[in-house]
C-alpha cells in the first residue's frame, strides 16, 4: 500500500506541472492587461529618432487620443504589422512610435523601407520607457487617451483582422 502511494504522489506532481504548463500554452499573451490601464503614460524625456537635439516628454501625448507603438527594426513582426500601421494613420489615428533599443541608423533605414506611420519617433535605444511600459516584447501599442491616461494595451502586431477592433478603441475614447 505504502508502495502504491510513493508512485502515486510523482504521478499526481507529473499531471499537475502538466496541468499548469497546458494552461500557460494555451494563454494568448495580447489579451493579456497592462497593470498601466487607467494610469497616466509615465514620465521620459527623450529624443525623438530624427533628431537626437529634439527632446519630447509624455505631454506629447496629451489633447488628442494617440496609438503609441513599440518597435523595432530587429522585430519581424513589425515588419509585418506596418502596412496595418500605415492604414491606421490613413484614417486619422494618430500614432507616435517608440523605437525600442535600435540604432538610429537601424530605425531610420526600417521606416525608408517600411513606411513611417507616425507623427512622432521617440528614440529608446536603452530601453527604459519600454521598461516603465511593462514591455516584454515588441511590437506593443498602447492607446492614450487626450489626457494622457493609458486606457488600451495590444501585445503583439496588429493584424488586418485587429484593425477594425483598434478603431473602435479609438472612437470610443475620442468621444
Amino acid at each position: 500500500m505504502k508502495r502504491r502511494l510513493l508512485l502515486l504522489v510523482p504521478l499526481l506532481i507529473f499531471l499537475g506541472l502538466g496541468f499548469f504548463l497546458y494552461r500557460g500554452l494555451a494563454m494568448d499573451p495580447s489579451a493579456r492587461d497592462s497593470a498601466l490601464l487607467a494610469q497616466e503614460f509615465p514620465a521620459f524625456t527623450l529624443s525623438t529618432l530624427e533628431d537626437p537635439d529634439a527632446r519630447v516628454n509624455e505631454s506629447l501625448l496629451q489633447g488628442e487620443v494617440t496609438l503609441v507603438n513599440v518597435w523595432a527594426e530587429w522585430c519581424p513582426t513589425c515588419k509585418e504589422e506596418m502596412p496595418q500601421l500605415l492604414m491606421l494613420a490613413e484614417r486619422g489615428v494618430r500614432l507616435v512610435g517608440i523605437n525600442y533599443k535600435d540604432t538610429r541608423t537601424k530605425g531610420r533605414e526600417f521606416l525608408d523601407t517600411f513606411g513611417n506611420p507616425f507623427e512622432v519617433n521617440i528614440f529608446d535605444p536603452d530601453g527604459d520607457l519600454g521598461f516603465d511600459l511593462g514591455v516584454y516584447g515588441v511590437p506593443e501599442t498602447f492607446l492614450v487617451d487626450a489626457d494622457g491616461i493609458i486606457r488600451y494595451k495590444h501585445t503583439g502586431y496588429i493584424t488586418p483582422e485587429d484593425v477594425e477592433k483598434v478603431m473602435r478603441e479609438v472612437e470610443r475614447w475620442r468621444s
